[in-house]
């Protein structure tokens, strides 16, 4: 593609893509996470299994949706911001849902929650600014949560004393990183605003 004095630049990215096609059928599968895992009612039945497969098929999309991306030249604005909303979405459903049923303490998923939700909220404040991408260690905080919540998704994680020890531990981890992550999103945020405003 050319402009008018014959210099080239690069075709924009359509927002219709592949990867934000798996960013929106990972939204998609939450309601059917959640029905499976509510309607086992914590008894590790067939369902609970089919919880801990839906989780499963959706944490993949998540990985397969920024290989892809980034291999075929797929990055947008708008997956920017509705990748780590699909990931929120999902991780605060399985969360609170382990709660309800009485596997998680309230406490872990409440500091979880409230740091995605007050960092999804400052994403929208400096939108104006500029988008935040997500970074490495928020990356690191999406695979740590997930495997902490896999683990407690398993049924066997609830028969077994070590593997239970060893969810335990992983989900700590993911609360630590969790904050760590925070502020360093908060100080971004702060740099980002203050550039644009010195420009301006």
């Amino acid at each position: 593609m050319t402009d008018q004095q014959g210099h080239g630049r690069p075709d924009p990215v359509p927002t219709l893509n592949i990867a934000n096609v798996l960013t929106t059928l990972r939204i998609v599968m939450v309601p059917f996470f959640v029905w499976a895992l509510l309607a086992d009612d914590g008894r590790y039945g067939a369902l609970r299994w089919v919880a801990v497969a839906l989780f499963a098929v959706a944490i993949y999309t998540d990985k397969l949706d920024g290989d892809l991306a980034r291999s075929r030249g797929l990055i947008t604005n708008f997956g920017k911001i509705a990748d780590p909303i699909a990931d929120k979405l999902l991780l605060g459903s399985a969360l609170v849902l382990l709660s309800v049923l009485g596997e998680l303490a309230w406490w872990i998923t409440a500091v979880i929650l409230l740091r995605e939700l007050g960092i999804t909220a400052l994403r929208f404040a400096v939108i104006k600014y500029g988008v935040i991408p997500a970074s490495r260690g928020g990356k690191l905080k999406t695979v740590t949560q997930s495997l902490a919540v896999f683990l407690y998704l398993l049924p066997v994680t609830h028969t077994v004393a070590w593997l239970g020890a060893v969810a335990y531990v992983v989900m700590l981890a993911a609360v630590a990183i969790t904050l760590y992550t925070g502020a360093q999103y908060v100080a971004q945020a702060a740099r980002l605003r203050a550039r644009a405003r010195g420009a301006a």
